[in-house]
């Protein structure tokens, strides 16, 4: 599916509450299960659970926690990078990375979960194509942030008291630990030990999302 049809599926989605649009039954464990809402809203669009790098053949769907207003409550998750650390390690070009590839078309869309979850909805949503140019400054930040970040990961390997990375932020994204126990650490082929005892994985700051929603 492309971007562009899951839109014309989703805006008669937005503004309606989930009690609306699903069964009470589809709600099950929502509140726990924090990734449940964007995942019954990818049901509600005939996406298919599938391995794909990608939610959409050219782009990513990403929901995330706002209030009703829009402002986002939480950063917003990108991709994990144990598999990519070597890329980090060594500053891969941000154009050729799987990171760039995982930013550069964005459906947006954020979920109020203010009241009961049948209360929730789904706001408007916003596309970020990050070619797009009203989106340039913020595409050179990303940039300039992605390398920030990788000589940031780098000083910790070879200078933190435990060898491992650590949290690593730019203006719009950041690197940081994810995962629950049981942990699994990241392993450096550069460095030829692991690098952290626990997955981390690149996040949106609210601070991209607050951006791209008001770039005019």
């Amino acid at each position: 599916m492309k971007l562009i049809e899951a839109i014309e599926r989703l805006e008669p989605l937005v503004n309606k509450e989930l009690g609306e649009i699903l069964n009470i039954e589809d709600m099950v464990d929502i509140i726990k299960a924090k990734g449940k809402t964007g995942q019954l809203l990818e049901k509600a669009l005939g996406l298919s659970n599938s391995s794909n790098n990608l939610d959409f053949e050219d782009g990513e769907l990403k929901t995330n926690k706002c209030d009703k207003f829009g402002n986002p409550k939480e950063t917003m998750f990108i991709t994990q990078i144990s598999s990519i650390i070597d890329d980090l390690v060594q500053e891969k070009n941000f154009y050729k990375t799987h990171l760039f590839e995982k930013i550069s078309n964005i459906l947006y869309v954020p979920i109020c979960k203010e009241g009961k979850p049948e209360e929730w909805f789904f706001l408007n949503y916003t596309c970020f194509n990050i070619n797009d140019p009203k989106f340039i400054t913020i595409k050179k930040q990303l940039e300039e942030d992605y390398y920030s970040i990788c000589k940031q990961i780098k000083f910790h390997i070879e200078n933190s008291i435990d060898g491992y990375i650590h949290t690593s932020s730019g203006k719009y994204i950041q690197i940081r630990s994810k995962g629950s126990i049981p942990y699994r650490p990241i392993y450096s082929n550069i460095y030829c030990k692991n690098i952290s005892n626990k997955n981390h994985a690149f996040y949106f700051k609210k601070e991209f999302i607050k951006a791209i929603v008001y770039a005019k």
